[in-house]
């Protein structure tokens, strides 16, 4: 069944595209194939529903490419990596990538990560029973029908997808612990272990964007042994 969400690959290695484009369109999802030099021309040109950037081994322009990505999109992107290390996913999880697999990676895998990211990247539910749209906290405000979050002053701060579901689940959970393998399955999907850092990476993101010390958090608090919690009052609307 066609579900009518548009794809866009973005790999140097014309018979890897073609062959990850045909299996893609077999399970309904619509796809374009481009080589780094015209994924920004591409992406004015189209609604492009998710980005799936292969970067190659030793290959500074992709990473370019992706830093390039993130300072104009906040379309969700899927990095397909020459290396398995740690610092690699990590590097490319600050850049604000969504996820990371190691190539080759198996079609199906990939299809999986997929649609991880893309049935995460709709607004966040929030709590059974309520109907919210607003999120008042320490004098910042998470408007989770615009996707907006804006600061003590009212202006808009710049927030990327895997921190907006993460802030948003925090939130939706009032003062109340949230624990990190939860939040682990929000920023990269229900295969990922409890040891994960990537969740790392997001927390101290969303400090940094709050202005929160990350040595000694108001906002976001560290609850040792069992994961984070919002540490000021949270006013629904």
């Amino acid at each position: 069944m066609a579900n009518h969400r548009h794809v866009l690959i973005c790999d140097e290695d014309r018979d890897t595209r073609s062959a990850l484009a045909a299996q893609l369109e077999q399970h309904g999802y619509r796809v374009t194939v481009t080589g780094g030099g015209a994924l920004t021309r591409t992406l004015e040109r189209a609604r492009i529903d998710l980005v799936i950037l292969a970067v190659q081994a030793g290959e500074e322009d992709s990473l370019k490419v992706c830093r390039s990505l993130r300072a104009s999109s906040d379309v969700p992107l899927l990095i397909l990596g020459p290396r398995s290390d740690d610092v690699d996913r990590i590097v490319a999880l600050e850049m604000g990538a969504d996820d990371y697999l190691v190539k080759p990676a198996n079609p199906r895998e990939i299809l999986a990560r997929l649609r991880n990211i893309l049935r995460r990247s709709g607004p966040a539910s929030p709590a059974p029973g309520t109907r919210v749209r607003l999120f008042r906290f320490g004098g910042w405000q998470l408007d989770i029908v615009a996707r907006q979050l804006s600061d003590p002053s009212g202006q808009a701060a710049s927030l990327r997808n895997a921190e907006y579901r993460v802030l948003a689940s925090l939130l939706a959970h009032g003062n109340r612990v949230v624990s990190r393998l939860k939040l682990i399955e929000l920023a990269r999907g229900r295969d990922a272990l409890p040891f994960d850092r990537s969740i790392d990476v997001r927390i101290s993101r969303l400090r940094q964007v709050l202005g929160d010390d990350a040595r000694v958090p108001r906002i976001i608090k560290t609850v040792h042994g069992e994961g984070y919690v919002i540490g000021v009052p949270v006013e629904r609307g």
